[in-house]
């Protein structure tokens, strides 16, 4: 089995300047992404597996090629790829279009791991990657259950004030539907889907579930540095977690301090 990761991230950043190249509690937040993705190709030496990062960020460019130790191709983002209103999974589409060429290679599975969701497994990979070879769905993603229900405590504003998301009559919410949010932490994408040029939900989709705690949308200087609270109490609580942290140095010619 053939599996190509990806990791796109661009330059800049709308909410948090140059958020793909910050350090992430003492280490630099892409290397957690990175870390990840070695734990699990070392425990899984049976598949072939590649990495590539898509970006039009010279300096993270430099971040991946001037000090990690492991092989990862690189794609430099064409402008057309680079704009807001570009879905990512186009970006996904390009990465495995131009690495299946330059490697000649036929991919089974494409995984793409997001590089602001620092907190993930070795587990949660094994997870998605196990899910999608079992699975018929075209895509699988990580979620995490929601807070809250769009058919029992989510409110939207309407002409007479204020009213139920979707309008139901449940008055508990084990009564409503069960309701996941996506965390954009992980994808598995199967390459042939990728290529119709689809987006997610024009395929069958299937999930697995993430801790909730471990991921929030990093958009704002309190989010990333909340994020590092959880993390500084996950890597204290949990190994699974502290693992891919402490993967971090073996990946690194650069002596971070800690």
């Amino acid at each position: 089995m053939k599996i190509l990761f990806t990791i796109c991230g661009r330059a800049g950043s709308k909410g948090i300047k140059n958020k793909n190249l910050r350090n992430f509690l003492d280490y630099p937040l892409s290397y957690y992404t990175v870390s990840v993705i070695n734990l699990f190709m070392k425990k899984n030496k049976q598949y072939d597996s590649d990495i590539v990062l898509n970006t039009d960020s010279e300096e993270l460019i430099s971040q991946f090629q001037n000090q990690l130790k492991i092989p990862i191709e690189v794609i430099k983002r064409k402008a057309e790829l680079g704009k807001d209103d570009i879905p990512k999974v186009a970006v996904i589409q390009n990465c495995h279009e131009v690495i299946k060429n330059r490697l000649d290679k036929k991919y089974d599975l494409v995984v793409d791991l997001d590089i602001t969701s620092p907190l993930r497994t070795l587990n949660d990979l094994e997870k998605l990657i196990q899910k999608k070879k079992t699975s018929d769905a075209d895509v699988v993603f990580s979620v995490t259950d929601a807070r809250r229900n769009p058919y029992f405590n989510m409110v939207m504003k309407s002409n007479g004030g204020y009213q139920r998301v979707i309008n139901s009559s449940f008055n508990a919410r084990q009564e409503a539907p069960e309701i996941f949010d996506m965390n954009a932490s992980m994808y598995a994408y199967c390459p042939d889907f990728l290529e119709s040029g689809k987006g997610i939900f024009d395929g069958v989709c299937d999930v697995i579930k993430m801790l909730d705690t471990a991921i929030l949308d990093i958009d704002h200087e309190n989010d990333f540095e909340l994020m590092e609270v959880i993390a500084n109490y996950l890597f204290k609580k949990n190994k699974d977690f502290l693992s891919v942290q402490e993967n971090i140095k073996n990946l690194t010619t650069h002596e971070y301090q800690k």
